[in-house]
């Protein structure tokens, strides 16, 4: 069965969980095993990723820019693949949270395109978290999935 890691951030309001856990229902829709990993409780180990068919990614927007734990993320990625370790090339997914902003859509796309086969359209969304975005968030799941079938 191929594995998705859907890695996120999300603390206060919860947002990003929303949308994380809309886009695993989607990729389980399809048939995919989902590991969800939410970065502010948890740090994403090299065989936990190197496990991993293809990726999520998503964090809310802070001031511009991703969250802290989800940088880490991508500092460990830079790390692992300057070891020699096979981190390049995965499918990804990715998905962001923002309460008035929304600009982390750049950032987010930069870092993943440096290791990532981006699949389909990046979902976004202000808050509070709506019935579209969800759906898009699912229907993003369901994506990836196939991609790696």
């Amino acid at each position: 069965m191929a594995k998705i890691l859907v890695i996120y951030h999300s603390q206060q309001f919860g947002n990003t969980r929303i949308l994380a856990e809309a886009l695993a229902e989607g990729a389980r829709e399809d048939g995919a095993e989902v590991v969800l990993i939410n970065t502010n409780e948890h740090r994403v180990t090299l065989q936990e990723f190197i496990d991993a068919d293809a990726v999520a990614l998503g964090t809310p927007d802070y001031f511009s820019y991703v969250a802290g734990t989800i940088k880490t993320f991508f500092d460990d990625i830079y790390q692992w693949d300057q070891a020699g370790e096979p981190v390049k090339g995965k499918p990804a997914a990715l998905f962001y949270s923002h309460g008035t902003g929304g600009k982390v859509r750049e950032v987010l796309e930069q870092f993943a395109n440096r290791f990532f086969e981006q699949v389909g359209e990046m979902v976004g969304s202000g808050r509070p978290i709506g019935d579209d975005a969800r759906k898009r968030c699912t229907a993003l799941g369901r994506e990836l999935a196939r991609k790696i079938k």
